[in-house]
């Protein structure tokens, strides 16, 4: 079985002031303080709401 591709993502700077949007993505990935991490595996939904919110998230891979 093939190794699944994991990254991590963490959220860095305030979502305060930001589209209503990009607010959506970020609870939809579980990001409500700043610091708050969450792991997901690599897959086209996860790079849509991370291409949003590319700003205030830092994105590492496992």
């Amino acid at each position: 079985m093939a190794k699944e591709n994991k990254i991590r993502v963490t959220l860095v700077k305030s979502p305060n002031g930001v589209l209503k949007c990009h607010k959506a993505n970020l609870e939809a990935m579980g990001l409500h303080k700043i610091g708050d991490s969450n792991t997901f595996l690599n897959d086209a939904c996860i790079q849509g709401k991370i291409k949003k919110v590319v700003h205030l998230v830092k994105v590492e891979e496992i």
